[in-house]
């Protein structure tokens, strides 16, 4: 049958209401789909209808999509609470008003819980950088934030640490070789499991990035994340660990879920930005429901993007421990920019850790300070206060502009030399001086983590300035 026989009461029927958007789909089904069997073309509408965010970013159905969200009986105003919910803050002396004043915004969504602020915490977008938020039944795309499951991960070796000055060379060669950062991967990527998962191939979005996922598997993001050699030494205190304390050869990565998880992060964000308005302070706190096939969606893809940055994590290690010919003797890795089901007084919440390291009680992690400051191996403590939650790293005193214009060149290359530390790659934006001074962050937070170890950097590989 032809297109040219579909009318305004069969969209009607399926569902598809309203001037605007009968209109639109009446258009674009004309202009696309004439040779197109009548029935398939309102098999077609009607998945349109059912789950809109996923064609958000098509070039043709994306209209339709657009017109049926903002149709007023698609999404809900919402005001924002009169007080904050209750939150503890870590470290306050060494945290902006600008930090401050978003988690408390944040604590006044309808669906906050509970939240706390880390001792390393910073302006972000949304929820600041080293917050911590529960909400109930909703999922904040923003509040997971943008390198969803961003992470942690060290392998130790059986290996003195006296390598690191006697096979100088061929290690930063073997860092060089076998480490991709920014917009490159490797020309040959290794194939992994993770994407052979079922939500590549039912979720519209993640499907299209499949290629892009396989392109860049095994690499590692910008800004600041690192691929580093150094040396961990492990303390003398209570741990299952199978090496006993002492000095050992390291490696300490940093990174996410490249282009898969900016993706996902980009596209629900917009979604729920139309699905839920709120007030201009708070417009990036929007959420999804997880009840509603959008909030079930996103967390699929959440979850996936998180395997997925740990699956990079793990080939970084093995490429680099097949290039050394030694298997490590430990691995610990954790991930942030996240949210996890958590029970709170016997009642589920969902709580996104957006920059804050998973601090459960037993539960193990590495929080790094900068390039030449160290990083720490820590067990949680289970606290209550901070949701489980540590800081994730030093976190930033000073912008990337404004590192980029108070640091010079001269004087971060003699910093480098005075610690002992070789740069491959990195700018200015990434100077130690931009960071707070990790030992007061861990000061702040010893109810919260015990320490069992500290990595020390010697040669660092981050993207090009």
């Amino acid at each position: 049958m032809s297109n040219k026989k579909i009318r305004g009461k069969d969209l009607r029927r399926i569902g598809i209401k309203g001037t605007k958007a009968v209109t639109i789909a009446l258009e674009v089904v004309r202009k696309h789909y004439r040779n197109t069997a009548f029935s398939e073309i309102l098999e077609m509408l009607r998945k349109i209808k059912a789950s809109p965010g996923e064609y958000l970013e098509d070039a043709v159905l994306g209209p339709i999509a657009k017109a049926l969200i903002e149709r007023k009986e698609d999404y809900f105003e919402v005001p924002l609470k009169d007080e904050t919910s209750e939150y503890r803050i870590f470290g306050k002396e060494q945290i902006s008003k600008g930090a401050i004043d978003q988690i408390e915004i944040a604590l006044k969504l309808p669906v906050a819980v509970k939240g706390a602020l880390m001792p390393d915490a910073h302006v972000g977008y949304g929820l600041p950088i080293g917050g911590v938020l529960a909400a109930e039944n909703a999922i904040i795309p923003y509040g997971v934030g943008v390198d969803i499951g961003c992470r942690m991960c060290l392998s130790v070796f059986k290996i003195d640490p006296a390598i690191l000055d006697e096979r100088r060379s061929e290690l930063k060669k073997i860092l060089v070789d076998n480490t991709r950062f920014g917009f490159t991967g490797f020309d040959n990527p290794i194939d992994h499991e993770v994407l052979e998962r079922n939500e590549f191939k039912e979720i519209s979005l993640v499907k299209s990035l499949k290629d892009k996922a396989y392109r860049q598997i095994g690499s590692s993001g910008g800004g600041n994340h690192f691929v580093d050699l150094g040396f961990v030494e492990l303390l003398d205190v209570d741990n299952d660990f199978d090496l006993p304390p002492g000095k050992y050869f390291a490696l300490l990565s940093h990174s996410g879920s490249r282009g898969l998880g900016a993706r996902i992060s980009q596209h629900y964000t917009k979604l729920a930005m139309s699905l839920c308005l709120l007030p201009k302070s708070a417009k990036h706190l929007a959420w999804l429901d997880l009840d509603k096939e959008e909030g079930l969606e996103y967390w699929l893809a959440m979850n996936l993007a998180g395997d997925y940055a740990s699956a990079c994590h793990h080939q970084i290690h093995e490429r680099i421990e097949k290039a050394l010919g030694e298997k490590a003797s430990l691995r610990i890795e954790n991930h942030h920019n996240f949210a996890w089901k958590m029970k709170l007084n016997g009642k589920e919440v969902i709580v996104h850790r957006k920059g804050a390291t998973p601090a459960g009680k037993g539960e193990l992690g590495i929080i790094p300070g900068s390039m030449t400051a160290p990083g720490f191996i820590v067990r949680g403590k289970g606290d209550e206060a901070s949701l489980n939650s540590a800081a994730h790293g030093a976190g930033r005193q000073m912008s990337r502009r404004q590192a980029k214009e108070n640091v010079t060149k001269k004087e971060f290359m003699q910093f480098l030399k005075k610690k002992g530390v070789e740069l491959i790659g990195g700018g200015l934006d990434e100077s130690p001086a931009a960071y707070k001074d990790i030992h007061k962050v861990m000061d702040f937070q010893k109810d919260l983590v015990d320490i069992l170890g500290i990595f020390h950097p010697k040669i660092v590989r981050m993207a090009n300035d």
